[in-house]
């Protein structure tokens, strides 16, 4: 059975209904004695991030230059400085 508690209530004890929240709990908001919101724990799914592994992009990116990453040589760097480049 969820918590009762009025706007008013959920107004002043916003973090602590958090919390409740956050452990599982599922809360009801009343207004003039009428139930306005339900607020529940968001399903597993969207709150956890999948775990990233290294090297899982291997073999997904092409590199088309193989001397794009070279170093510049002297005159392509004064070219660049200049706006020539």
């Amino acid at each position: 059975m969820p918590k009762k508690i009025s706007a008013a209530q959920a107004r002043a004890t916003l973090p602590q209904i958090l919390d409740d929240v956050e452990k599982g709990k599922s809360i009801v908001i009343y207004r003039y004695k009428r139930p306005i919101a339900l607020v529940s724990p968001a399903p597993k799914e969207e709150s956890e991030k999948p775990v990233r592994r290294f090297g899982t992009g291997k073999g997904r990116v092409r590199i088309i230059d193989p001397h794009a990453f070279d170093p510049m040589t002297d005159e392509e760097v004064d070219a660049f400085l200049e706006g020539r480049y």
